[in-house]
This record gives structure tokens, C-alpha cells and sequence, in this order.
């Protein structure tokens, strides 16, 4: 396991927070619902609104820094509403630290789960139907799809999938 740190942001992490973001555009387009144009559009309020959200009340957003403290994972959890629950959102991971061995996604979640959990018994994402990667290591983590799809906000042609997970009962 590489030496990494999970901690929450804060919006003094704004443009490390800002950086890491178009990275994780960049590598899985369809991973987010944010196109690379509008995230590079986003001025120092908005990044630093993102960064607030480590440790607000309906939130968690947690990152990944290496031992030469390069940002190399981010993963959220929010609340959109009390009836849904907490909703994963913004999970990525670099492909220099991606893998079990490295631990790092393993790790990311663990945090966000732990986060969820006062607030929920589940934990539910979304993902991309072409995602496969992101699908097998949720299903590993003990994700089941629940059947539910929606059009993905970027391209309706395409499909997210909603999986959910009951938290402590791994």
C-alpha cells in the first residue's frame, strides 16, 4: 500500500481542489456530470465553495495526497435531499494509485462510508453504464445495482446506474 493520506478538504484547498478536478475530467469524460469547458470556466469562489464542502452538514468530500503531497484521489458524499440519503458523487482515482494493492479507492470509501453512516443505513451512486472498472470495484465493496436508471446529464442517450450498499454489513 503506497504512503497516502484521506483527509477533508478545505476551501483553502481550492486550487489543488480545482487541479484535480479537470485531471479527473480529463481521464473519465463520462464520469462526471461536468463537461472540462464548464469546470475551467469556474472562477476562485466556486472552488473554494467546493472545498467547504469537507466537512459542511450534508456533506463530505474526502482527498488523497501522496507523500510528496501531489492530490492523487477524491471522493464525496452529499445529501441531496432527507428522502434519498446520502448519494456517492465525485470518485476518482489516479491511475498511478488505482488497483487493490494500492488501497487508495479502498480507502477513500471506507471514509465516505464512515461519513454516510451517521447519517443513513445505505449508501447510494450512480455510475456510468460504460464505467466498468468503477462497476466491478463497487460491486466488490459490496454494491448491488438496484435496477434504477437515469439519462446521464451530459448525453440522455447513455445510462447511469444506480447501485446502493446497506452500510455495516460488510
Amino acid at each position: 500500500m503506497k504512503d497516502v493520506t484521506i483527509r477533508a478538504t478545505t476551501e483553502d484547498d481550492w486550487e489543488a481542489i480545482r487541479n484535480l478536478r479537470l485531471e479527473m475530467i480529463r481521464d473519465t469524460p463520462y464520469g462526471f456530470a461536468e463537461r472540462l469547458v464548464d469546470a475551467e470556466r469556474q472562477d476562485e469562489q466556486e472552488w473554494r465553495r467546493r472545498g467547504r464542502r469537507g466537512n459542511a452538514m450534508d456533506s463530505a468530500s474526502m482527498v488523497a495526497i501522496d507523500a510528496d503531497r501531489t492530490w492523487v484521489g477524491a471522493m464525496s458524499g452529499w445529501i441531496p435531499n432527507a428522502s434519498t440519503g446520502p448519494l456517492l458523487v465525485g470518485v476518482y482515482t489516479a491511475p498511478s494509485h488505482r488497483g487493490r494493492s494500492a488501497g487508495v479507492t479502498d480507502r477513500m470509501l471506507d471514509a465516505v462510508e464512515t461519513w454516510a453512516a451517521t447519517h443513513a443505513a445505505t449508501l447510494r451512486l450512480t455510475v456510468h453504464e460504460h464505467n466498468h472498472r468503477a462497476q466491478a470495484f463497487y460491486q466488490r465493496r459490496g454494491y448491488d445495482l438496484t435496477g434504477i436508471t437515469t439519462a446521464y446529464s451530459l448525453d440522455p442517450g447513455q445510462q447511469e446506474l444506480e447501485m446502493i450498499r446497506t452500510l455495516n454489513a460488510r
